[in-house]
């Protein structure tokens, strides 16, 4: 088959390759951007997540003994923020969770923080500060420019 003897056939084979390369490339993009797109939402709640988890487990350090609903109450997350939060922890190996629900005293649950989430609230406090001295460092150099 010849361009001469077939040139619509032709035209039409050219046109539907370029626009098959065009689809194709097209799609890695989208889905380039979707891959990105949910990476970059993954960062965010792990940021997130970090800054939660460590308000929990400063909280659970402080009142070991506390109920979920107070323990949400004074950090202001829902109920099933801090379920999520407590069962992440727990996940990690950070905490304990311990039942005394057939105690006559009807405690609930006690949780305790293990080795491995002293160690994480310790790092995640190193971390905190470090962020703010750094701020802290940005103001005060601002600050002195606008002198």
């Amino acid at each position: 088959m010849s361009r001469a003897t077939f040139p619509f056939i032709y035209a039409l084979n050219k046109a539907l390759t370029q626009n098959v390369v065009y689809t194709i490339n097209l799609l890695k993009f989208f889905f380039t951007v979707q891959l990105l797109n949910i990476i970059n939402v993954q960062l965010l709640n792990a940021m997130n997540d970090n800054s939660d988890q460590f308000n929990v487990l400063r909280k659970i350090k402080s009142k070991p003994n506390s109920s979920q609903r107070e323990l949400a109450s004074e950090l202001g997350f829902s109920l099933g923020k801090l379920n999520y939060c407590l069962k992440a922890l727990n996940t990690k190996g950070l905490i304990k969770i311990k039942n005394f629900q057939k105690n006559p005293n009807k405690l609930g649950y006690v949780y305790i923080l293990t080795p491995k989430g002293i160690a994480a609230k310790t790092k995640l406090t190193l971390d905190f500060m470090k962020r703010k001295m750094k701020e802290y460092d940005e103001l005060k150099a601002e600050i002195e420019q606008d002198k």
